[in-house]
């Protein structure tokens, strides 16, 4: 997989699920990369750090092949809850059905603890995935390889 620019710039990290999990985390510093103008964590941060999370946890549980397909987001949808209460966020993906060409992703940003303990929810989200055939670079400078998921 290519480095990705923006991913890089949100400092967004994680661990390569093995192949067959259904479930992904992705870490997200909540740093001045990531903040709105009003000092918060901004919407499209969090919706970024959804999209990676929930399209490594399709990838690594779906059946796609890559030497002849990629995944792509057909749909995304991120309710925000309410702000962080740490200095990072994690989103948990975790896979809920596997098609024939659409994987469904459920994804809870969790950010710090409430009162309670509780792990304190910033955001939720539901999303799918579309097995594709291949595409060229809408960039033929980037570099990919065929077979490069697009995460």
């Amino acid at each position: 997989m290519s480095d990705i620019p923006l991913h890089e710039f949100l400092g967004l990290h994680f661990d390569r699920p093995d192949k067959g999990e259904r479930v992904a985390e992705v870490v997200l510093p909540v740093a001045p990369n990531a903040l709105g103008f009003t000092g918060s964590l901004h919407g499209g941060a969090i919706a970024t750090l959804v999209d990676l999370a929930c399209a490594l946890a399709a990838a690594r549980a779906s059946h796609f092949d890559p030497s002849k397909e990629s995944l792509v987001t057909a749909d995304m949808h991120v309710r925000y809850l309410g702000r962080p209460r740490a200095d990072e966020v994690l989103a948990r993906a975790e896979v809920v059905k596997i098609g024939r060409q659409l994987i469904t992703v459920e994804c809870r940003v969790l950010g710090g603890e409430n009162d309670d303990g509780s792990e304190h929810v910033v955001a939720i989200a539901d999303f799918s995935m579309m097995i594709v055939p291949l595409r060229t670079p809408i960039d033929p400078s980037v570099g990919s390889e065929p077979g490069d998921p697009e995460l």
